[in-house]
């Protein structure tokens, strides 16, 4: 049957029978924000049908809050190949609180499957990929909250910015930590197996090896970019507190996600979103967590982004302010010999943050819209061979440092906790290479011999383009010995797996000119980590005159998305995403 809207009778009939108010238009039945006045009426039809059509029942579409839940599940991980029956955990949680789950997927790889390849520069991009997918999805079809679940590195990054992209309520549930393997009787990480790849181990050897080094799934278990994420969500208040770092592996980890989306519903109905839970003295709280656990350098580039994404002014030197203050206090692989299964029964975040309370924003609020100062009252957290206490660190520096010079007048990073004491401080000859593989080829040659600083670059936002993890030159120089008598400077990133005097973020990069682009094999350069300083030993006038003859290179990326971003990514001081609009830009988009 056919209505014809003009007609007034059949309109008042409409709107008597889906509850609708003639001079407000509000729904009398009550439900979720959007419900009131999208999901109900007959303007609402075409999209109540589509519902229906995938299985909904009109109660649940017209009454209860839509929840989306983006899923980051991927067979060929497994930091992701878990994340079905966790997704289910979570959607059993919502409907039990009422609401009405609607997952869908978001891409997800492993950065192990691109290290050593050119490809690994897909990685930073894919942060702001994954972002953008939920965006539009989320957008699209009007979710009142999003509770994401993902595991490992930019892609829970990635699930974190749309997070605050969007500012509607939002959660993410986290896949959890590996356990460590055994071989011949030694705990073993994966990182473990690329030294033993570098240091001459027959494929024999390795065969046995792969068997052991990662027995379930979950993030690899020691500091790196998927672990440092995934806590920080916590201090983010974007994941329920004390659950971040529950192994894969723990049945703890399904109930928690069932709480997780019974809790995602009262946080939807609450109102509260991250422009309402993230505030500056949040991400101050985030920057002070990571110096105590020695995270994750990416772990800088993903809380400016957050910042900038808030319209919040986080700049490095809030990182340097707090490095200052903070010693690492986590005796996490690579900081100690500790893995994330043992951190978490150690007591976890909250443990962690309990013995920072003195110097925390206490009044700043927790997910549950109390302040951390409340809810720290019933943490009963101990210093233990783990998580030790400010008072005794595990060592008296930061866990992350940024260094300043001439080489990076817009600030560089370092993870102290990281780097071996003789090369603390060193001062040698540049040997200059324009990607990871040249420098690898100059590794395993034996170019490279002790007392050299190895310089990549163009392997930053723009010149990578993406700003390429160089697994391969310093897994490398570990597996060679030569972590403990070289040093590295570069504009890319690292893998939080990596130790060494390794210098990485180096701003400006050379695609824009930096001071990198202009060393030249056999300069000087001087590495002095414990005084914050890297710098080049040429004077001024000279550097002058090498800038007057240096060119631009074209962009690696003609077209692509590694074009697109490196034509719209802030610089890495900045955070290193898609942001090319104003700190305080609006987003635009208001529903009516």
């Amino acid at each position: 049957m056919t209505y014809d809207v003009r007609n007034k009778k059949m309109v008042d009939k409409i709107r008597k029978v889906h509850g609708i108010e003639q001079s407000t238009g509000i729904i009398k039945q009550g439900g979720c924000k959007m419900g009131e006045s999208y999901w109900n009426g007959a303007q609402a039809a075409h999209r109540r049908v589509m519902m229906k059509a995938a299985g909904y029942s009109d109660e649940d579409i017209r009454k209860k809050p839509h929840i989306g839940v983006p899923n980051s599940y991927m067979a060929g991980s497994p930091g992701t190949a878990h994340l079905r029956q966790v997704t289910e955990a979570v959607k059993e949680g919502i409907w039990a609180a009422g609401g009405i789950p609607v997952e869908f997927g978001i891409p997800a790889t492993c950065g192990n499957m691109a290290n050593g390849a050119d490809e690994m520069k897909y990685e930073q991009v894919g942060r702001d990929i994954v972002a953008m997918s939920i965006e539009f999805v989320s957008r699209v079809h009007n979710f009142d909250a999003i509770c994401c679940v993902a595991s490992c590195d930019l892609i829970i990054a990635g699930c974190y910015l749309a997070a605050c992209r969007l500012d509607i309520p939002a959660m993410v549930v986290t896949g959890g930590s590996m356990q460590a393997g055994n071989h011949c009787g030694q705990t073993v990480v994966e990182a473990d197996l690329d030294a033993a790849r570098f240091s001459g181990a027959s494929e024999e050897e390795l065969f046995d090896m792969e068997e052991c080094v990662c027995p379930s799934f979950g993030a690899c278990p020691s500091m790196g970019t998927a672990n440092t994420m995934q806590m920080l969500g916590e201090v983010l208040n974007l994941v329920m507190p004390g659950t971040s770092t529950i192994p894969a592996s723990d049945n703890a980890r399904l109930r928690a996600a069932r709480t997780a989306g019974k809790y995602m519903v009262q946080l939807a109905k609450s109102g509260r979103t991250p422009k309402d839970l993230i505030t500056k003295e949040v991400l101050e709280n985030a920057i002070m967590f990571d110096m105590a656990v020695a995270g994750s350098t990416n772990a800088v580039l993903h809380i400016l982004a957050y910042a900038y994404e808030l319209g919040i002014k986080i700049t490095l030197a809030d990182f340097e302010k707090y490095a200052k203050e903070i010693y690492c206090i986590n005796a996490v692989i690579p900081s100690g010999p500790y893995t994330v299964v043992d951190f978490h029964y150690a007591g976890g975040v909250k443990n962690v943050m309990k013995q920072l309370e003195s110097k925390l924003h206490t009044e700043a609020p927790t997910i549950y819209g109390n302040t951390w100062g409340e809810l720290l009252e019933t943490v009963k957290g101990e210093p233990n061979k783990v998580i030790h206490s400010l008072e005794d660190p595990v060592a008296k520096e930061p866990g992350l440092k940024i260094l300043r010079g001439n080489i990076s007048p817009a600030g560089a990073i370092v993870r102290p906790t990281a780097v071996y004491e003789e090369v603390k401080y060193i001062k040698g000859a540049a040997k200059v290479y324009e990607c990871d593989q040249d420098a690898y080829k100059a590794i395993m040659n034996g170019e490279i011999v002790p007392g050299d600083i190895l310089v990549i670059r163009y392997e930053g936002c723009k010149g990578a383009p993406g700003m390429k993890e160089l697994m391969l030159s310093i897994d490398a120089l570990i597996g060679l010995g030569l972590d403990k008598k070289v040093g590295l400077i570069t504009d890319a990133r690292f893998s939080g797996f990596n130790y060494g005097a390794i210098v990485g973020h180096v701003s400006p990069e050379a695609y824009d000119g930096g001071v990198i682009a202009l060393i030249k094999n056999g300069d000087k350069i001087e590495m002095d980590i414990a005084g914050g300083t890297v710098n080049l030993l040429v004077s001024d006038e000279e550097l002058a005159e090498r800038k007057k003859s240096w060119i631009r290179p074209p962009l690696k990326q003609q077209k692509g998305v590694l074009n697109i971003y490196a034509q719209n990514c802030r610089p890495a001081e900045e955070g290193g995403a898609m942001q090319p609009w104003a700190l305080d830009a609006d987003y635009g988009y208001h529903h009516e």
